[in-house]
């Protein structure tokens, strides 16, 4: 499991929403799709498939800092 001090997701959980990362970060749901955006746009110029609006969960662990 992908842990940290407020919230576990499960492993099975490949990608996260805007809701997941709004409980996750204490962020509003605005805040989430900008982070979301940021984070898809660095795996797009790698030549990644994304997926509007969620984010690779390990993407995300490895990206942000908690």
């Amino acid at each position: 499991m992908f842990e940290n001090k407020s919230t576990e997701i499960p492993v099975t959980k490949k990608l996260l929403s805007a809701t997941d990362i709004c409980e996750i970060l204490g962020v509003s749901r605005s805040t989430a799709y900008r982070i979301i955006k940021q984070l898809n746009d660095r795996l797009e110029k790698q030549g990644k498939i994304i997926v509007s609006g969620k984010i690779s969960a390990r993407y995300f662990y490895e990206n942000v800092y908690l």
